[in-house]
Parts: structure tokens; sequence; C-alpha cells
């Protein structure tokens, strides 16, 4: 049955919702104070005037009324280990980058990953980003959890408090405090850098997350998602959201998160101007509509963007945002291209969408399986589209000349009429999934369905759900200098790890999987989490 979050009566202590009423009250009046404004003053002056009177009103009744806002709970000389490990990680955030990202430049190369017959919509369009990258090593998704240290977060200044940021709040709470988690037999815990922060941030999100969605946008840019083919990530999770009455709230004063229901995918279908090589048209396209809704509503302004977020899978997605500051830096990006060097991609706040290839909507999870560990006969398995960096290089070493190494461009048809490519997939111990024009690619998560070890190869890619699984218990990552030596570094793997990671693939399977109802712990939920958790750890009042 649907997990229906209970009211905030039974959600929260009695201490807290004394509080929450008593801002919220605040709140109320100037709100409603600057609603007069607005109607006042003139249209150019109203919106500005009416949040400082606003925000001005509500100060001083905190004053009055000794109001704090309120804060995580303090540290002791000696908190536990889990505490201090949570505290790391809820504390820590990657400021964005300062530069601005320029316009498209052309190039010889066209930003579509192959895994099909499908053919290039619009080859000669690659951004390039002018500012220096903020990693060169490669990415494996530890995050804090492993010890990365990162720069002191600036504090996010609210106009006002709302009850949603004292839930905010309390939550952040509650996972510094998470209770130890032994046995849960619906997560296993080898798969997560630590279970039960995830588990507490999990329920937490169940109890407490409100979302809001703009109604404002006509299809097919808005509303309209598509649930077929290599970027149909951000269509499914725009149709189960939209779908959702466990999250969704129609009042926009008690949601924490705000989603724009745009899709990459249709801005790029219906505004990209074929060899025009320029992403222009699609970049005003979405600053005009984030300046629209940042005029019509409040809830834009109060947090400069912060608790806003949208979703894209298509490589351009990233670079869409690029004519609004705000949009660029403060938002929650759930992106497929998640690179870090690009400038675009901000780590601590950002969030990696996992690439999906759907072949039949009706049937998502078609296929889904492939022979026993000990059956695979095949090392190693790939073959695509030459594009990017990294996979000539893979091709010019191991193309034709191991029968251990399958690596192909386009499957021959002498070799399809004997095995195709799925049936590879799920005869190969370890499918090669190396970057195409972007960091990203849906053979990873088309690995993980066929139940073979995926092999990543992209360098500064920041994995899915890095902020709850452990990539390397189910996965290789190669660094892209080393691609002579794959064969080795495969080889050099003992079988008995081998064994344990692919056993590990099939059990993280289930966190990779869309459901036409959504379930616990699927997709939809593990990505909504990812948000959720990087709302939580970015949420501060001052």
């Amino acid at each position: 049955m649907p997990h229906h979050a209970p009211s905030s009566q039974h959600a929260l202590p009695r201490k807290l919702l004394t509080r929450r009423r008593a801002v919220a009250s605040c709140a109320a009046v100037a709100v409603l104070t600057a609603a007069v404004i607005l109607l006042a003053a003139p249209t150019s002056e109203a919106p500005n005037s009416a949040l400082l009177v606003g925000a001005s009103l509500l100060s001083s009744l905190r004053e009055e009324t000794h109001e704090a806002p309120a804060t995580a709970a303090a540290g002791s000389s000696s908190p536990p280990p889990l505490a201090s490990l949570v505290e790391t990680i809820l504390s820590s955030r990657i400021a964005p980058a300062t530069s601005m990202f320029p316009a498209p430049a052309p190039s010889p190369v066209e930003n579509f990953d192959d895994t099909s017959n499908e053919e290039p919509e619009h080859p000669g369009v690659k951004p390039i980003s002018s500012g220096p990258p903020t990693s060169s090593s490669n990415v494996s998704g530890d995050l804090d959890m492993s010890g990365h240290a990162a720069p002191p977060p600036k504090r996010e200044i609210l106009l006002w408090s709302t009850a949603a940021d004292e839930e905010l709040l309390y939550a952040k709470k509650e996972i510094v405090n998470a209770p130890l988690v032994t046995d849960d037999p619906d997560l296993y815990a080898p798969l997560f850098l630590n279970v039960s922060i995830f588990k507490r941030s999990y329920e937490l999100m169940e109890r407490l997350l409100k979302v809001f969605i703009y109604h404002d946008g006509a299809k097919p840019i808005f509303h309209s998602p598509e649930l077929k083919g290599i970027y149909a990530s951000e269509g499914w999770f725009m149709k189960l959201i939209e779908g959702n009455q466990n999250f969704v709230v129609r009042d926009p004063n008690r949601a924490h998160l705000f989603y724009l229901p745009y899709s990459s995918r249709q801005l790029e279908h219906n505004l990209y101007v074929p060899g025009s090589n320029t992403l222009e048209p699609l970049s005003i396209f979405v600053k005009n509509y984030i300046d629209m809704i940042s005029a019509k509503f409040p809830y834009w302004n109060r947090t400069k963007g912060a608790d806003h977020f949208f979703v894209a899978c298509h490589d351009w997605g990233p670079y869409t945002t690029k004519l609004h500051d705000e949009l660029r830096r403060n938002t929650i990006k759930a992106l497929c291209n998640a690179d870090l060097s690009e400038g675009v991609f901000i780590r601590g706040r950002d969030v990696s969408l996992p690439e999906t290839f759907v072949r039949s909507p009706r049937r998502p999870l078609r296929d889904i399986g492939g022979k026993p560990a000990t059956e695979r006969s095949i090392l190693a398995f790939f073959a695509g589209q030459m594009h990017g960096r990294v996979r000539p290089i893979l091709l010019q070493y191991w193309g034709g000349k191991d029968t251990d190494m399958r690596i192909y461009g386009r499957l021959p048809r002498r070799i399809t009429r004997r095995m195709n490519y799925v049936q590879h997939m799920k005869s190969s111990k370890y499918c090669i999934c190396p970057m195409g024009y972007e960091v990203n690619s849906p053979r990873i998560v088309e690995a993980i369905y066929y139940e073979c070890i995926p092999v990543i190869i992209a360098d500064n890619f920041v994995l899915p759900f890095d902020d709850a699984l452990d990539w390397s218990t189910f996965s290789v990552v190669v660094p892209e200098k080393d691609v002579p030596r794959l064969k080795e570094i495969l080889l050099r793997i003992p079988e008995s790890r081998y064994i344990t990671m692919q056993s590990n693939v099939k059990k993280v399977q289930k966190h990779f999987l869309w459901h036409a109802k959504p379930v616990k712990y699927d997709i939809f939920h593990m990505i909504l989490h990812s948000v959720w958790f990087s709302r939580v750890n970015q949420a501060q009042i001052q």
C-alpha cells in the first residue's frame, strides 16, 4: 500500500509545533501586509517593496515574541561516531562556479549516446566551458562520507522562515542522530555508504516531504513526459511526480521543494534550430520562464531558487541554465550529465540522475535479468558508436584483438545473427560503459538491468545516488588513462570478489527500476530522496 504522510501533529514534537505556529502566524501577517503593498505600489516596484516590508514586519514580530530560528542539536565534546559523521555530511556544501558559462560553440560531434539504432538529429553542438575544472580526479561517488573535505558553506538567507523550514531543520537533527541499523530486510547494508543515514533520511522524506508543482507552462515543453528512449528518466520522473498524491501539495506554502516541470528533451526537439550550432533559443526560453514565475509568485525570491529543482536527462540540460544566474547557481539540478569538469554540476547540491534506456513504456522492466555469474563466458563487452574521446581509444586497443574482450563499434550483422546486443550483456561478466560525448551513458543502468558488472570509464563523472550508494561494491571505475590496461585490471579482480560484486548488482537492481506505480526504494523514490537530501543539507535560517 502507498505510504501516506501523517499529519504534522504526529510528525513533530510539541515544542517545535509551538514555534511553527508562531512563525506561521508572523509569516501570514507579513505576507498579508506585503499583498496590500503589492496592490498599492507601482508595478515595477511592487514585488521588491512587498517582500522587503513583509520581511521587516516579520523580523520585528520575532523580536517582540523573542522567537529565534531553530537550530540543529548542539554537539557534545565526544559525539557518537555516527552523529559526527552525519554532521560532517549535512554541514558540507560546494560553492558554485563563479565564471559565466559561455555560449555553445560548433563541434564536429553530436550529443547522442547510442545503444540502439537511433541516429543523430543535430550534429555539431557542444558547449565549451571557460572556467577551470572543478576536479581533475576520477569520481566514484564517495562524497564526504569517505572523508573528502569541502569548503565551509555560505549560509542561505531567507526573507522569512516557514513551517516547512522548521521541518527541514527537524529532519536535519533527526538524521544527525539516526539510530544504528543492523538488519533491515529491505535494505542490503553493504550497498550503502551508511545504511543508517539513508534509512532515517528516507523515512523522514516519506513522513514530511511536500512538493509543489508549478502549473504554468504549456505543452509540449511543460507537463509532457517522454517515456521512451535514452532520455526517458526525466519523462518517467515527471509522469510519476505529477500523478503522486503522497508528496505533491496544492498549497505552495506547505512545500519544502518546488518542481519546475519542463523537459530538456522537448526543449531540444521544439526550440533547437538544426544546423545553428547554438543553444541560445533554449537558454532564453528557460530564462524567461524563471523570470515569469519569480515575478508572478514569491516562492523563488524567498530562497533565490534554492528550494526549486528540475530534472533533465538530455546532454544539453545543464547548458540551458547559463543565462539565469540563480537557476545555475542555486537550484537543485538533477542531471544525467553530471560532469564536475564543466563548471555547471555542483557536487553536494546537484543530483546525478541515472540515464535509463526504456525501449517499451508499457513494459519498462522487459528483459530484466541475465545468466548466473558462473555461466557468463565473455570477460568484457562493449558495442556502440565511436563518438567522444574514450570510445575510439577503447576500440583502438581492444577492438577485434582479444577473444576475451568483445569490443566493437556497431555490432556486425554476422555477430547479431548469433547473439544480439542484449544477449551479449546478459552473457558477459563485465559490461564496459565508456562516456560518449558527455560523461553519462545509459549502459551503466543497462548493465545493472542485465546483471552485468558495469565498468565505468568517464573521468569527473559523479555517479547516480552518490549520496547513498557505495558504487565500489557493485561496479568498477577505470580512469580514462588506463584503457590500455583494461584487461589486466579486470583479470586482477579475484573470482570470489567478482561473484560478490555480481550478486550485489542483482541486489542493487531494485533501486534502478521504473514502475508504473512507484514502489518503495525504486528509482523514482531514489531520485526524489537525493533531491530531498540535498535540500536538507543546504537549508539554513539566519
